[in-house]
């Protein structure tokens, strides 16, 4: 039978079995139906084989199986499977939960986002009505009032308007959509960073409620009572390991205690213990989250006010990074409210599947039980065992751990949630683990036990008792996900992926379709010009760049070619070398100054000529 037989075969026998369920007054969902079909399978006790195909007799028996164990609501086991199935679906850490938080409130918010970011109003009063829509925005994206209230609204325009008055809106309107995108989640932020400062100073602030000092009374009260309710599930855990241990030494007690289901009872109280120790872990960690976000707070807000305060203006650079960082720290206490309230429905929701406990076990009914009976605590068995450590010596082949000889000793994986490994395949019951013992590694695995015995008996044939673990798991299916063995059932889903409803019974081939897309230009495309493919182009532009003034050209001729064609050689004649070369020079001499008398003649017939040179020296100029 192909897989995609498997489906439908499994579709339909989920189907019918709910069908069933539904029509003897019993709604069970399909995720449920569907954990419990691998349950009665995997049950070596009902004879069915997960690696063989099921036949037209072996899916009645099957259904049945199921509709009986679904409509036993006196079973602890079937209380514990569904809390399982519910804190599978229904859970999730802290990252996951704000990160679906916010990116529900985004899809709220996206459709006005992106009526504003494609809007490009022109008159004056579109662009009016579109103000009023980035008021809406900046007021809902705050979840700070609601936006019928209009002191709320005029306190948000009137905030607005102090960052981003009406006449910046021509500016705005002209930014791209991402940028418009970036500066309305910035307007949002701003907006609420002044009207946090405003209550503060007692002017504003209209339906912002004191969530610090709301999740300072509530953490503490659901703190409380998540631990209210683990100290119940210690004291149900330590009354019904007793039983069970008196049944197992005593024969008269195993008959007269025989008929209960004390181990499914035990399991059941477990697995909500280890439930509340999750949440309660989420509630220590929002305190000190919370507690953190309350300094930074008051930080930040003694900061804006000595920054603002008895000044008559202040640079924008110096108040806008408080305004976003007072925003920051309103949006985490929001998002603290969230998981508060969250922690809050997980655990009263948890609380209806361990009501049976007070059903099958009244009071009374456990006190009478418990006569004679002593009942030890967790803590009260690990002390008693404190001082019994695996001698080493004893062992050749197995590798122990000890605290003084093992970096990071509190820090190692334990298998079976620190249960001890012995105990859960041999007597069914959770004991825990005593670390000081000293811790079994095998095969990179780390186990612990709850005695020195158990330890010696474990480590003889330690794959033998791991496959009576697994065993006991079968029958008992709520073990593995309280001992954490999904490892050893690969083929059994979560619960989770389990809502499909389309997997098979049998293990399946692991196979998938697969593609892969390469693009064809990751790069952005780059057009070279001088690119050319043509061989013959290339040889033409190499022609055409070769110098072949510095070459020479050779010819030759023979017998078949001589006359064929002309052969010839031109050289370049020499250049007629000349060299022209110039001088000029000058000095700066006494200009000449001669004069001459006795041209025109005298009183006497002979004329008489003199010559007069007045002449500077050269050494006087």
């Amino acid at each position: 039978m192909s897989c995609r037989q498997s489906e439908c075969v499994v579709k339909k026998i989920i189907g019918e079995i709910g069908q069933e369920c539904a029509a003897q007054g019993q709604t069970v969902s399909e995720a449920l139906v569907a954990f419990m079909v691998k349950a009665v399978v995997l049950d070596p006790r009902n004879g069915f084989n997960v690696d063989q195909i099921l036949t037209k007799k072996d899916m009645q028996n099957l259904i049945q199986l199921c509709v009986n164990r679904l409509l036993d609501t006196t079973n602890p086991s079937l209380s514990t499977i569904k809390m399982q199935v519910y804190f599978d679906v229904n859970y999730a850490n802290r990252d996951e939960l704000l990160s679906e938080q916010h990116r529900v409130l985004e899809g709220r918010l996206a459709p006005l986002v992106r009526d504003i970011t494609e809007s490009c109003p022109q008159v004056q009063e579109e662009i009016k009505n579109f103000y009023r829509k980035i008021i809406n925005y900046v007021l809902l994206s705050s979840g700070l009032g609601s936006s019928t209230d209009s002191e709320v609204v005029r306190e948000v325009t009137a905030a607005l308007q102090s960052v981003f008055p009406l006449t910046e809106m021509i500016t705005f309107i002209s930014l791209s959509k991402k940028n418009k995108e970036q500066r309305l989640k910035n307007l949002g932020m701003l907006v609420t960073g002044i009207r946090l400062y405003n209550k503060e100073r007692g002017k504003g602030g209209s339906s912002i409620d004191d969530l610090p000092a709301i999740l300072n009374e509530a953490i503490p009260s659901a703190t409380q009572a998540v631990d209210e309710e683990l100290n119940t599930c210690h004291m149900l855990a330590h009354q019904y390991t007793a039983l069970l241990e008196s049944m197992q030494e005593d024969q008269h007690r195993y008959s007269q205690l025989g008929s209960l289901k004390l181990k499914e009872a035990l399991f059941n109280v477990r697995q909500y213990e280890a439930f509340l120790c999750i949440l309660l872990s989420d509630a220590i960690t929002s305190a000190q989250e919370v507690e953190k976000m309350n300094a930074e707070f008051a930080a930040t807000m003694k900061q804006l006010k000595n920054t603002v305060e008895n000044k008559v203006s202040v640079g924008t650079k110096e108040v806008f990074p408080l305004f976003f960082a007072l925003s920051n720290l309103w949006t985490s206490f929001q998002d603290e409210i969230l998981l508060l309230s969250f922690l809050r429905n997980m655990t009263d929701n948890l609380q209806q599947f361990s009501e049976i406990q007070s059903q099958l076990f009244p009071e009374e009914v456990l006190t009478s039980l418990l006569e004679g009976v002593t009942v030890k605590s967790d803590e009260e068995r690990i002390k008693e065992t404190m001082e019994t450590r695996v001698n080493v010596s004893d062992f050749k082949n197995q590798e122990w751990l000890f605290p003084e000889t093992t970096d990071n000793f509190d820090q190692l994986l334990i298998q079976y949630r620190g249960f001890c490994a012995h105990a859960i395949g041999v007597k069914g019951l959770t004991l825990p683990g005593n670390p000081a013992i000293g811790i079994l590694k095998h095969k990179e695995k780390c186990y612990v036990f709850s005695s020195r015995e158990a330890a010696y008996m474990f480590a003889q044939d330690p794959d033998k008792f791991i496959q009576l673990n697994i065993d006991k798991a079968q029958e008992h299916v709520e073990l593995i996900q309280l001992l954490e063995l999904r490892h050893q059932f690969e083929y059994l889903v979560p619960y989770v992926q389990a809502r499909s409803a389309g997997k098979c019974l049998v293990k399946p081939t692991t196979i998938c379709d697969s593609s892969t897309q390469t693009d064809t230009h990751i790069l952005p495309p780059t057009i070279v010009t001088s690119y050319e493919w043509n061989e013959w182009e290339l040889r033409r532009k190499a022609i055409k760049l070769a110098s072949l003034r510095h070459r020479l050209t050779h010819a030759m001729q023979t017998d078949l070619s001589h006359m064929r064609r002309e052969n010839s050689t031109q050289v370049y004649l020499p250049k007629d070398v000349g060299t022209q070369t110039k001088r000029d020079n000058s000095s700066n001499v006494p200009r000449p100054q001669i004069f001459l008398e006795g041209l025109r003649g005298g009183s006497s017939p002979t004329t008489r000529m003199v010559k007069v040179d007045l002449t500077r020296a050269v050494d006087e100029t």
